[in-house]
């Protein structure tokens, strides 16, 4: 009511002051008039609806509540309670997302046997089953639990129906001097690929280094220390200690830690289109009873056991190359990692039979190098190949028993796939494996791998 009066007052202001302007003229002064009524009017009328359709509007959202309190009076406590609480829950909700992953692979050579010459087996090696199968799903829940920490699990569902649990750690959020403190179940920092998940990478399988030397991929249960230094130069430090009952290591079922690791990666920005991250890795673990399966000089299968220590060291680097820093249409990415292991311990060969226990010694080494062209907005391609050096292992007194290696296997990749979007993509592959030695396996894979829900950024 007090807009009206007011726009009233105004307009009746005004037809005051046009009165000396107009005085000459009474048929226009008149005409001014009117259509000055004219106007007040129809905006009356206009306000009187509007606050007409509010009231109906009001009188509607308070007869609503009190129906459903009539209706369902002991459920109305409980909705309002939900109602109040509803924002201050949804702000702690953890983010969910779902990789899902299927693989066609058709293979020369039956996986059943697959080995790498000359190297020690451990955790999941191989490429996989031939045919269809469902290649391992991955559900993901991430938060902030308060402001001082961040929590995320990673459950991952294999093809054959087992649920496992792939990482599950919290890490602070606002600790000082660039420190941040990692506990649970992660990825290793070692290496590039390592702290990586299998649905990020370029390629279907893990390089024959990986393997080799960490099992497909090295995790474990224990804490992470990681220091990032204030500077413009990208300049990252960590250490870690853990149980360390994955290969290289295995379960001591002991109270010391099993496993230890030492990291370092610094990187920067060329220009506006060049960027490069280089590291250095060192990773200890000290098995007990490591068992393993191996082929003696009789052609028979056996299975021995290693008991000492076991040191990787990791060299990897990678430049990658965008026009003015936008990958979206065009991009180009150089990657490579160098492995060196050294063990020494005790091996005790055919545990179930002979079980001769000896000395060991083994150093051996194995690289991969790759290329990614991004040559379209959605197509990329990409080669890789493999190399492993199968180096100097001394059995001692079972070198009657066990052949020395003395093999180089190797692996070549090319891959083409297409990505729609951020949340999907579609590979083809072909590799020619020769890990076994005298028998080449050619390979064809297909897959797909799509992304449900929220996903965070990946790294560099």
């Amino acid at each position: 009511m007090l807009n009206r009066t007011v726009l009233a007052a105004t307009l009746s202001a005004l037809s005051l002051v046009s009165l000396p302007v107009l005085a000459d003229d009474a048929s226009d002064l008149k005409k001014l008039r009117a259509e000055v009524d004219a106007l007040r009017k129809a905006y009356e009328s206009r306000v009187g609806e509007l606050e007409s359709r509010l009231k109906q509007a009001e009188t509607k959202q308070a007869a609503t509540p009190a129906a459903t309190a009539a209706a369902t009076p002991a459920a109305a406590p409980a909705s309002a309670d939900k109602a109040a609480r509803q924002s201050g829950d949804t702000a702690f909700n953890p983010a969910v997302s779902l990789i899902l992953s299927g693989t066609y692979a058709n293979l020369q050579k039956d996986p059943e046997g697959y080995r790498i010459k000359g190297f020690v087996p451990g955790g999941e090696i191989g490429p996989g089953s031939r045919g269809f199968s469902l290649g391992e799903s991955e559900l993901g829940l991430s938060a902030n639990v308060d402001r001082l920490f961040y929590g995320q699990a990673n459950i991952a569902l294999s093809s054959e129906n087992e649920v496992g649990v792939e990482e599950a750690f919290i890490q602070t959020t606002s600790l000082p001097a660039g420190l941040k403190l990692k506990a649970g179940r992660y990825f290793s920092g070692i290496g590039y690929l390592n702290e990586q998940h299998a649905h990020t990478w370029d390629f279907v399988d893990a390089p024959l280094a990986y393997q080799a030397f960490l099992g497909g991929q090295f995790g474990q249960d224990g804490v992470q220390l990681k220091w990032l230094a204030p500077s413009n130069t990208f300049i990252e430090l960590g250490a870690e200690a853990g149980r360390g009952s994955n290969f290289p290591g295995s379960d001591r079922s002991r109270n010391s830690s099993g496993a230890q690791s030492l990291f370092g990666h610094v990187g920067g920005d060329i220009g506006a289109s060049h960027s490069w991250r280089a590291g250095l890795a060192w990773l200890r673990a000290n098995p007990s009873a490591r068992e393993h399966s191996d082929i003696d000089l009789a052609g028979s299968e056996v299975t021995n056991t290693f008991s000492g220590s076991s040191r990787l060291w990791v060299a990897d680097f990678i430049w990658k190359w965008a026009p003015n820093g936008d990958a979206r249409r065009t991009s180009f990415k150089l990657q490579g990692e160098y492995f060196r292991r050294k063990e020494v311990g005790e091996l005790v060969y055919d545990k179930d039979g002979t079980a001769s226990a000896d000395r060991y010694r083994s150093q051996q080494s194995g690289a991969y190098a790759q290329a990614v062209w991004q040559f379209l907005p959605a197509w990329r391609t990409g080669y890789r190949y493999d190399w492993l050096d199968s180096g100097k292992v001394d059995y001692t007194g079972n070198s009657s028993n066990l052949a020395n290696p003395d093999y180089k296997p190797r692996k070549h990749s090319v891959m083409v796939d297409w990505s729609p979007s951020e949340f999907s993509r579609v590979r083809l592959q072909f590799a020619n494996d020769r890990s076994r030695e005298n028998q080449p396996d050619r390979q064809v894979f297909l897959q797909y791998q799509m992304s449900l829900g929220a996903h965070g950024a990946h790294g560099f």
